[in-house]
């Protein structure tokens, strides 16, 4: 399991890589396997960070079979959370 700083560099990113793909549309998202590929995070440490954010209610997760995020897309406080942090960074 990861160390806390990796736990959370893998949050940030999984929001971050879910703000771009989606550009505003809350109804696009990106499979499990996109998003584990992408950032090149190992499996277990992915469904953790999923399960935190959708506890969060920063995201929406659907589920496979062993613990995977099969869809995963952000819901609209995460997309508030997205857009004050780019606000924030200009």
């Amino acid at each position: 399991m990861a160390k806390l700083h990796e736990r959370e560099h893998y949050r940030e990113a999984i929001m971050k890589t879910l703000y771009e793909a989606i550009e505003g549309n809350r109804l696009l998202g990106l499979t499990g396997a996109q998003l584990r590929e992408n950032l090149a995070i190992p499996e277990e440490d992915l469904a953790a960070a999923c399960t935190y954010l959708a506890a969060e209610g920063l995201i929406q997760v659907d589920w496979a079979r062993g613990n995977t995020p099969s869809m995963v897309t952000l819901k609209h406080k995460g997309i508030q959370l997205m857009e004050t942090d780019e606000k924030d960074s200009d």
